[in-house]
């Protein structure tokens, strides 16, 4: 492959990126490209059929030559998957069915969309255009940029119509290792995986160390609950990763790449693998890039899924074959990595923003963001907001803006309450907080952190103790046992929480358990074991009231904590018998018309009576 090469494919592909883009219709015989995501969030909805659907109308109609369908990768807004994007128009067609395929294709050959299958206002007003809906508007791709406009079905050729591997072509052919670390240290991009380290610096630490080899490491081992950006980002532009570690191995001197991928992330193996056999085959990946002395190979190594392996000493050890544990550094990856070698690991979303770094320059990238966090930032949008989904948007941007501009708010008209930031590594920032700007260093000074981008929202319904539990029972199941502060301080972590949810501690017990958190953090041999405690000690920040009025008056004001909860009948009844009927354990009697009685004794706390009364006649003590 050479750069003429290149530039060919470019210009056989590029009428069609264009009409997708821009709206450009000049350089296609055809009227419409229907592109369906093809995202794992969609595939669960049955997306591939809604493809094959629209495919077999379109055969039956006779449209072939004017209606084109595709799959693509995520658009995000995955609450409303399947979802379908109409070109030139931009249209976005939500939660679209295999019943609506008919309709859809009928009314494009007549030059016309589906009113309710678009997106509406709070007005009930149409919006047609998908980057004027409100989830879109004020989101900036970088990371994920441009994958709303390539096909599936033919994604290198339409990668490389969109500038892909120029920038790999511009470093290997123009530029010096050193060249390219001054671009990256001067764009400001720091590590998206968690630690927020300045990329350049790490790749310089690495390229100045002498070795006969040296290895590249994407770290694709995404583990926190409820992230899916990593996942998001190889399924829908693989290439982006490929260029990256290309990029990465040529500055540092390293001709081998592995991407630690978990192995719960089926399709998106399947599509990087199909991606790096594809770039092998046409000349990209392998000996002599571009015509130069740079040689680089790539594959894939996949995990178990084990938390503990998204840690960078831990994951080597997985790829070596041994036991996923850390070890202590100094020595650090730049001077003793994977098989003793000196290496660079960057996580997923980290290596999607360097080709575009390269193509665009260092002061590009260095204008978004603030002043000690610049560019983009992906986050995983989930919990109690009305819009779930992948969220990309400049360092800077408030939790306010996330959560009711682009999220749409609290659902049911419950009251926002907190949001965590940073997984279970992360901490909860209360509604205090929600003008913070998000950068690393303002949610560091909130007792939370940036992670890799988990983004979970929680309402008024949230017990924020049980919340703390749920991340401490996640840390001590994917601990690996290694150190005993982790091992054990963890565990006696969780017992005191469950106490408090069971109602049976003490004041004292708080005491305890600060003290034992900072032990924990403090001792800890690696970086899960460090910020475990992060989701207690923000809640107790926070939310110390919620823990006190558990131990003192035994209650929990959101329900949540079972052997503090009674479900009472109040006089409301009217004896309809609703409650008695769902109730799986037979504790509410009374006869019809008359007011119904729990038995105490017998109750489960299920809550199912509280959710089928109709009357707000059965309320929670």
């Amino acid at each position: 492959m050479n750069f003429e090469e290149l530039q060919k494919i470019k210009e056989k592909y590029l009428a069609e990126i264009n009409f997708r883009k821009l709206g450009d219709t000049s350089g296609v015989d055809y009227k419409y490209d229907i592109m369906v995501c093809g995202g794992t969030g969609c595939r669960s909805c049955k997306s591939k059929k809604v493809q094959e659907k629209l495919e077999e109308v379109i055969s039956s109609k006779n449209l072939q030559n004017d209606i084109k369908v595709h799959g693509v990768g995520c658009f995000g807004l995955c609450v409303e998957g399947p979802i379908v994007l109409v070109y030139p128009q931009d249209a976005m067609y939500s939660k679209v069915s295999t019943d609506d395929c008919e309709e859809i294709i009928t009314e494009l050959s007549q030059g016309k969309l589906v009113d309710r299958l678009l997106h509406h206002d709070e007005n009930g007003e149409t919006i047609v255009k998908k980057n004027e809906i409100p989830f879109c508007k004020k989101q900036k791709y970088i990371a994920r940029n441009n994958s709303e406009f390539m096909s599936l079905e033919n994604i290198l050729c339409d990668y490389i119509a969109l500038e892909g591997y120029s920038a790999l072509h511009k470093v290997v052919t123009t530029m010096k290792p050193e060249d390219v670390v001054a671009v990256l240290k001067e764009s400001g991009l720091r590590g998206r995986g968690g630690a927020g380290f300045p990329t350049g610096q790490k790749w310089e630490f690495t390229r100045v160390v002498e070795a006969p080899q040296k290895y590249v490491i994407c770290n694709a081992d995404e583990g926190d609950p409820g992230a899916f950006m990593d996942r998001s980002i190889i399924e829908s532009n693989p290439h982006a990763i490929i260029e990256a570690m290309a990029i990465c191995g040529y500055t540092i001197g390293a001709d081998t790449g592995y991407v630690y991928l978990r192995a719960e992330y089926p399709l998106a193996g399947e599509r990087l693998q199909k991606a790096i056999d594809d770039a092998t085959e046409m000349g990209i990946l392998g000996n002599n890039i571009f015509g130069s002395n740079f040689n680089f190979k790539l594959e894939i190594k996949y995990g178990a899924g084990a938390f503990v392996c998204g840690e960078e000493t831990a994951l080597m050890h997985s790829i070596e074959g041994s036991r996923g544990e850390p070890t202590l550094k100094p020595p650090f990856p730049a001077e003793k990595g994977l098989y003793g070698c000196p290496s660079v690991i960057n996580n997923v979303e980290t290596l999607a923003n360097v080709a575009q770094i390269i193509n665009n320059g260092a002061g590009w990238f260095n204008s978004i963001g603030t002043e000690d966090s610049k560019g983009t930032k992906v986050f995983a949008l989930t919990g109690k907001v009305k819009n779930s989904g992948l969220v990309e948007l400049p360092m800077g941007t408030t939790i306010r803006e996330v959560i009711y501009d682009i999220g749409g708010g609290i659902p049911n008209g419950k009251k926002f309450k907190a949001v965590q930031m940073g997984g279970p590594s992360g901490g909860c920032i209360p509604e205090s907080g929600i003008d913070t700007p998000i950068d690393y260093k303002s949610l560091n000074e909130l007792g939370a952190m940036m992670g890799s981008g988990g983004m979970i929202v929680v309402d008024e319904d949230t017990c924020m103790v049980n919340f703390a539990k749920f991340f401490l029972e996640f840390t001590c199941d994917e601990s690996c046992g290694k150190c005993t502060p982790c091992r054990i301080g963890n565990k006696r972590i969780l017992e005191i929480l469950t106490r408090i949810t069971d109602g049976k501690a003490e004041l004292s017990d708080l005491d305890e358990l600060e003290e034992l958190c900072h032990y924990v953090k403090n001792n800890s041999l690696c970086g899960l074991g460090q910020t475990s405690p992060n989701p207690v000690l923000s809640t107790l920040r926070y939310f110390r009231d919620e823990y006190e009025e558990h131990i003192v008056n035994h209650k929990c004001r959101a329900g949540v904590c079972k052997n503090m909860t009674k479900y009472v009948i109040t006089d409301k009844c009217i004896g309809c018998s609703a409650c008695s009927r769902v109730c799986p354990v037979g504790a509410i009697t009374g006869e019809l018309k008359s007011k119904f009685e729990i038995n105490q004794d017998k109750c489960v706390k299920c809550g199912k009576c509280y959710e089928t009364c109709r009357f707000g006649a059965i309320v929670r003590e």
